[in-house]
């Protein structure tokens, strides 16, 4: 049902609460033509109420000569602020940036959380927000499932569907969204829910199966058939299905970087109200999907860039795989079993 503007401002201030704003901090709302206009509004709302000095810093959209389609994971690397070092200043200035036009994977937001300035996303539509308003039960779930993750040595990912997936894991580290941000340089995405790392370099081996009623990000689409994904060093080297492969392979070709088909990140989901159906009631162009993202018990890989942690990978072409029904273990505890999550149950500690 759809959210008031006033409780959207009321839900602003619970996560600006949590992510620790206080009167005597700066507070950017980063916006383009696009952005949400109730959430830019609702955002310098409820900085203001909690008494932060808060500006606007609003830019240009910019379009890649390669992109395609209007989903802001589309195209990786530059955004409206690639080139604009008097706006970055601004942004680097403030305490705080809630980011309603998206940064995500530019070397520009890596360098101005290197500042101390946090930042917090939130681009999904009020609704989608409202459900998934993050809370402190929220961190301690994530953060327990890190202390599994931070020091792993080794993940394995088995489906019925025929996933066998081997990966070494230390070179990266551990990445947490829960849902603001609350610690100097740290990014976090509202909503939320998840973590993640990256496998050791060349280390990524066996097949993954897309099956029927998986989830192909940024198309935003449900499968209807099983693609099988062959894995070697690292790499993709095999596409293999019916039209869904075909479109998938044709996708990932078009960009004409080898570096596309490297394995990036991978995790599991955690947000118990974040639902993998929810994508079926809402417009392609309605955000980012963080649904599919997040829910709890999914396997979420993703292909292409790493340059956010420090690798070598900077490619245009993102992609994140949320999967069902699989069976994760880090070393050797079983963390989400058949698609439900087992461990750690620790998750207030």
């Amino acid at each position: 049902m759809p959210v008031s503007n006033s409780q959207l401002s009321q839900m602003f201030e619970h996560v600006l609460t949590l992510s620790k704003v206080t009167p005597n901090e700066s507070v950017a709302i980063l916006k383009s033509h696009y952005s949400d206009q109730r959430t830019v509004a609702a955002a310098f709302d409820a900085a203001q109420r909690l008494g932060a000095k808060v500006y606007g810093v609003e830019l240009p959209a910019f379009n890649a000569p390669k992109a395609m389609g209007n989903d802001l994971t589309a195209y990786c690397g530059d955004t409206p602020l690639t080139g604009n070092p008097a706006a970055q200043r601004a942004l680097e200035a403030a305490d705080l940036i809630i980011d309603t036009m998206m940064l995500l994977h530019s070397p520009e937001q890596e360098q101005i959380l290197k500042t101390g300035t946090r930042i917090l996303l939130a681009v999904e539509p009020p609704e989608v927000l409202a459900r998934m308003l993050p809370s402190l039960e929220d961190k301690a779930r994530v953060q327990a499932a890190e202390k599994v993750l931070q020091t792993a040595k080794s993940m394995h990912i088995t489906s019925a569907a025929g996933s066998d997936f081997r990966m070494d894991l230390g070179q990266y580290p551990t990445v947490t969204e829960y849902g603001f941000a609350d610690e100097p340089g740290r990014w976090d995405h509202w909503p939320s829910g998840f973590l993640f790392s990256w496998p050791n370099e060349g280390s990524a081996n066996g097949t993954l199966v897309i099956d029927k009623g998986d989830i192909l990000l940024p198309f935003k689409m449900y499968c209807r058939e099983s693609i099988t994904l062959e894995v070697e060093n690292g790499f993709i080297t095999g596409i293999k299905g019916g039209f869904e492969a075909e479109y998938l392979r044709d996708y990932m070709k078009y960009f004409d970087d080898p570096e596309v088909y490297g394995i990036s990140h991978v995790g599991w989901g955690l947000q118990p109200r974040a639902q993998w159906t929810a994508m079926g009631l809402h417009d392609k162009n309605d955000g980012m999907c963080m649904d599919a993202r997040a829910f709890d018990g999914n396997f979420l890989f993703s292909t292409g860039p790493n340059t956010e942690v420090g690798g070598t990978r900077k490619t245009p072409c993102h992609m994140d795989i949320p999967l069902r029904n699989c069976t994760v273990i880090v070393d050797e505890l079983t963390v989400v079993n058949e698609g439900k999550v087992v461990a750690p149950t620790d998750s207030i500690g």
